[in-house]
This record gives C-alpha cells, sequence and structure tokens, in this order.
C-alpha cells in the first residue's frame, strides 16, 4: 500500500496535475454554489475539453469537479435552502434552520471540516482495501443490486416528517416520474403522453429546481411577515464546545456509513447522505431539535455525502459499472480516452488508479484552504433583502434549466414542478422522498428485470442469494420500526376511545 501511494503522490503531485486538481476544485466549488447547475451538466458540457488532456489529469480534473460540488452545494442548501445535488437535499434540513437562528456561518465551517475528515478517511480506506473492495463489489449480482435499491427507497420513508403512508406515496410517485421516457429495452416511449420533450425524461436539475428553488420563493412571498429580508447575523464562524459535542461523533458516523455505503453500487454520495440522517435522528437523545437546526442532523450527512462521492469510484474503477450519472459520464470520459474501466484497470493503468486516489486527498485540502476563508463572502448573502434575492434565485433557475438542454419546455416543467413543490409544502408532504424514489427507481428497475431474465421468472432468487435475502431483509425490518409504532398508536387511541 505504501508503494502505491508514493506511486500516486508522484502522479497527483505533478505540475498539470495539481494545476487541473485546483481548477476542478474551483470549478466544483462554484457550480455547486451556483443554484441551478451540477456536476453532471458541468462535466458533461467540460468532455470534450478533456479529449487533448493526458487521461489521468483528466479524470483527476473531472474528480475535483465532482467532490467539489459537494462542498459547493452545501453552501445554497444552508444559505438559500437550495440544494443543487440530491445529496444535498439532507443539508437543508438542518443547514437552512441553522441559518435562519444566525449560526450560518457554524454550520458552512461544519460543512466544510466534515467533509475534509472524511474525504481524508474515504481516501486511505479505498488505498488500504482496493483489492478487498474490489472481491466484494464483484459478488454483487442484479438481485443485490435490486435489494439495495429497495432498501434505499424504504430508508427514504423514514426520512420523512409525519405520516408514513404520505411517505410510501411520495416514493412511489417519484419513481413513476423516473420511469417517464423511453424504455431502453423495447424502445416504447412510458408516460410522456405524446410530448415529443418527454421522450428523454424528466431531468433531475428541473426537478430540484422547481420542488425547492421555486416553490421556496412562492411560500417565502406568501408570507412577508415572516421573511422580509435576510438580515439576520451569521454569528461566528467556528463551532461552540456543545456544538462540537454533538458534530464530531456524527461526522465520525456519516464518515464509516458514508465509506461502506459509496463502495457498493446504487450507493454513492445521495444514499449515503440520506441514510445517515436517517441514523443520527434514530440515535439522537434530542430528537426534537431535528428540523429545526440540530448540527449532528448537518454534521453527519455532510461527511457521509463526501465519503460516498469518493467511494463511489470503486465499483467504476474496478468493475467498470457506473453507479451515478456521475460516474457515467466519467466512464465515457476513460473510454474516449482509450482506457476500458473494470477490473484489469488497477494492474493496467496503476498510475491512473493511485494518482486519482492521491488526488482526492490533495483536492480536499485544497478545497478546505479554499472554502474556509470564502465562508464570510457567503455568509454576506444573508444581508441581501429577499426583495432582491428571490430575484436572483428565480434567474439562476432559469439559466440552470434552460442551459441544460437548450430548451424552453425545461423551464415550464420546473416551474410546474415549483407549483407542485408549493401544494406539498401546503399539504405537509416532504419531497425528500420522491426525489430519492425519482433516482433509484429507474436503476431498480433495469435491474429487476435483469434478475427475472436469468432467474427465467422465478422470484425466488431473491431470497436464494445471501446478499439479497440479507438486504430485504433489512428493508422489512426498517419497514417494521416506521409501522409498527402508528399501529401501537392508532390501536391505543381506538381502546381509549371505546
Amino acid at each position: 500500500m505504501i508503494d502505491n501511494l508514493i506511486l500516486g503522490f508522484s502522479v497527483a503531485l505533478s505540475l498539470d496535475n495539481l494545476a487541473f486538481a485546483l481548477l476542478g476544485a474551483l470549478i466544483g466549488t462554484a457550480i455547486g454554489v451556483l443554484p441551478g447547475l451540477g456536476p453532471t451538466a458541468t462535466i458533461s458540457l467540460l468532455l470534450p475539453l478533456t479529449f487533448g488532456l493526458d487521461p489521468t489529469t483528466a479524470i483527476i480534473m473531472l474528480a475535483g469537479i465532482y467532490y467539489g460540488s459537494q462542498y459547493g452545494g452545501s453552501t445554497t442548501a444552508i444559505l438559500l435552502n437550495l440544494p443543487g445535488e440530491i445529496s444535498a437535499v439532507v443539508t437543508t434540513l438542518e443547514g437552512y434552520q441553522m441559518a435562519q437562528q444566525g449560526r450560518a456561518g457554524a454550520a458552512l465551517a461544519t460543512a466544510a471540516l466534515g467533509s475534509f475528515f472524511a474525504g481524508t478517511v474515504a481516501t486511505f480506506v479505498v488505498a488500504a482495501s482496493g483489492p478487498l473492495l474490489t472481491e466484494v463489489a464483484l459478488s454483487f449480482g442484479p438481485p443485490d443490486y435490486f435489494a439495495l435499491m429497495l432498501l434505499g427507497l424504504i430508508v427514504s420513508c423514514v426520512l420523512a416528517q409525519g405520516s408514513v403512508v404520505k411517505a410510501i406515496g411520495m416514493v412511489v410517485l417519484g419513481v413513476t416520474l423516473g420511469l417517464v421516457g423511453t424504455d431502453v429495452q423495447t424502445g416504447q416511449q412510458r408516460f410522456t403522453f405524446g410530448v415529443p420533450e418527454l421522450s428523454d425524461g424528466i431531468n433531475f436539475v428541473v426537478l430540484a429546481m422547481g420542488l425547492f428553488g421555486i416553490a421556496e420563493v412562492v411560500l417565502n412571498l406568501e408570507n412577508p411577515e415572516i421573511r422580509k429580508g435576510i438580515v439576520v447575523k451569521h454569528g461566528k464562524l467556528w463551532l461552540t464546545r456543545e456544538e462540537w459535542r454533538y458534530a464530531i461523533p456524527a461526522s465520525i458516523r456519516g464518515t464509516l456509513l458514508g465509506t461502506v455505503l459509496g463502495i457498493l453500487p446504487g450507493g454513492g454520495a445521495s444514499l449515503s447522505a440520506f441514510g445517515s440522517y436517517m441514523l443520527e435522528r434514530k440515535i439522537s437523545r434530542r430528537p426534537e431539535r431535528f428540523g429545526k437546526g440540530a448540527i449532528e442532523g448537518l454534521a453527519g450527512p455532510e461527511s457521509a455525502n463526501n465519503a460516498g462521492a469518493q467511494t463511489s469510484f470503486i465499483p467504476l474503477l474496478t468493475l467498470g459499472i457506473p453507479s451515478n450519472a456521475v460516474m457515467a459520464l466519467m466512464a465515457g470520459a476513460l473510454i474516449i480516452q482509450g482506457i476500458q474501466p473494470g477490473p484489469r484497470m488497477v494492474e493496467a493503468q496503476p498510475g491512473l488508479f493511485w494518482g486519482l486516489i492521491a488526488s482526492m486527498w490533495i483536492g480536499n485540502l485544497m478545497l478546505l484552504v479554499i472554502n474556509l476563508p470564502l465562508i464570510g463572502v457567503w455568509v454576506q448573502l444573508l444581508r441581501v433583502p429577499y426583495r432582491y434575492l428571490y430575484v436572483g434565485i428565480i434567474v439562476f433557475c432559469l439559466i440552470g434549466s434552460y442551459s441544460l438542454n437548450n430548451n424552453v419546455f425545461d423551464i415550464y416543467v420546473m416551474l410546474a414542478f415549483g407549483f407542485v413543490g408549493y401544494l406539498f409544502a401546503k399539504l405537509k408532504l416532504e419531497p425528500a422522498p420522491l426525489l430519492l424514489g425519482f433516482v433509484l427507481g429507474p436503476m431498480m428497475e433495469e435491474h429487476l428485470r435483469r434478475a427475472m431474465l436469468l432467474s427465467r421468472g422465478d422470484a425466488g432468487v431473491f431470497l436464494d442469494r445471501p446478499i439479497s435475502a440479507v438486504l430485504l431483509g433489512l428493508a422489512v425490518l426498517v419497514l417494521a420500526m416506521m409501522l409498527l409504532p402508528n399501529l401501537r398508536r392508532k390501536k391505543d387511541e381506538a381502546m381509549l376511545s371505546g
């Protein structure tokens, strides 16, 4: 491992790779901060620029954009309640509440320090256990993938506050929206209602900007007495002793959870962040604080999403299987350069593999140095009167939606989801499970089809395989933990009324 790390740092510390790692980190932070843009759209636009670069340099820059956006995405999530990435949805739940209470500086510092700690740990975990992780990932088959997706959807229901039935309904709605478009196996269009622009499906950025950005603007304008302008003091840029006491253990737990979930195909930053938030809320001694600015609900997910983002490279580099859209773009960048990601990549391209791992730690150090001094700058956004701020939010959302496909139709879709998000708020429906269902639903369908095809229609294949059986068992256990308290409460109410 020491020899491999020496090789990796010798590659990553070259002048060209350092420069492009810094460039990727800066671009990633910028697109994370800027509402309406994300790493998927940005990497797509920058792919042609990688043609003339060395493969290692190109992948280091693209990786910097990816995990840099995890840093930057927390900024707008905390300051504006506007997640540009699905992993930043969880950040809005506690980080935005902290900002409203004048603790925006502490929230941003928590996100930056937690991300750096998680990135450091994840880097060395990948370096120390690369061959072992390859063997674990190789043991997964389509039934196991499906079970993992199902577990992720069940976990998302835990995040919703209130009725479990409503949470499950939101997941189903999210899965349905994720299936809009053309079936890749049959070529048939589903749920498009004859609209040609929907043949490629609904874009996540458009969905997220509508449900969170536009809906938040409408809700704030509807209640001007609540938010006439954001002029609260950001407070100290450092944590109090009590905040440290809650944030450090949560960051450690989030790092461990994100490292594990990121390794598994279908995991990554999003599922890690959601899972960490669920874990912190379940084990907390002060659950009443969640939703009101609990710092452990911010430190855990922020650490988890960064750890998951970095370890999500493992399925791509060792199996050639991208776990999300960004990893699919990474695979495309490697193939363009004539490199086939897969099990033989570690031996065939050791400089690229270990250079990428070393650059992750260097990039995280760069991001820490970049972000902490700029926290004061980002916090100044809180002093802008909301009558000016909401105009900027809408403009960024419009630009971000239009820039995806240069299509006005995406703007209409975003505005429609803004209205839907407003209705969700009025009906007290949590949009977070919907977003996770939207992302995991199509992947779950694909692996379900593969599993049933390989087993010739025998559903017992999900129980025959130990991995899928364990994951399905966990899904049933989590669902039971949610439903049993509600059933017991209804039974007690029935007995009292009787």
